[in-house]
């Protein structure tokens, strides 16, 4: 017999389930996204390059910057500043926390799915390199880079929304 408290349970195990979808379609995702900007990356102008890592923190990537100040913050600085592993599992990190929420909301929360992670990956674009790394110190403002590095990062993420999505689609139909 079914009790509230197994089928408590269950919806646990089902949450649980999801993250850890989640975490493995985000981290896909954030390879597949890493692809498409070093493809779009070598076709940029060395001009707009420089511009964009003018602009960067420290010429750092958002990433690194964030594991190099934890890492001088606890007395270890990191050798080589980027690329650096501990730089790449912040990256990676960004990436799979999100799709752990996308992916326990999406049933619930269908809106969120629209377009197969379009909407996600455009919210992700917005709140995190147009919004919240200015604001954390992370990344410059955003009019200080060259609109090619927006452009850039908007297909990324466009493109990590959608692998984010479609990786989600594979886990479930082995479940």
């Amino acid at each position: 017999m079914r009790t509230a408290t197994t089928m408590e349970l269950e919806e646990d195990d089902g949450l649980l389930a999801d993250w850890m979808k989640g975490a493995i379609a985000g981290a896909a995702a954030v390879w597949v996204m890493d692809r498409v900007g070093w493809y779009l990356w070598d076709r940029e102008s060395t001009e707009k390059l420089h511009e964009e890592f003018v602009a960067r923190v420290d010429g750092l990537d958002p990433a690194h910057v964030v594991a190099n100040r934890v890492a001088d913050a606890v007395g270890r600085p990191l050798s080589p500043k980027q690329p650096h592993p501990a730089g790449v599992a912040v990256h990676y990190g960004i990436g799979m926390g999100p799709a752990m929420a996308y992916a326990a909301l999406r049933r619930d929360l269908p809106e969120i799915a629209a377009g197969r992670g379009l909407l996600y990956g455009l919210g992700l674009f917005l709140a995190v390199d147009e919004g919240a790394a200015p604001l954390l110190g992370i990344a410059a403002p955003p009019g200080e880079y060259p609109w090619q590095a927006h452009a850039r990062g908007l297909v990324t993420h466009l493109a990590l929304g959608v692998a984010t999505h479609a990786f989600l689609d594979v886990l479930d139909s082995i479940d």
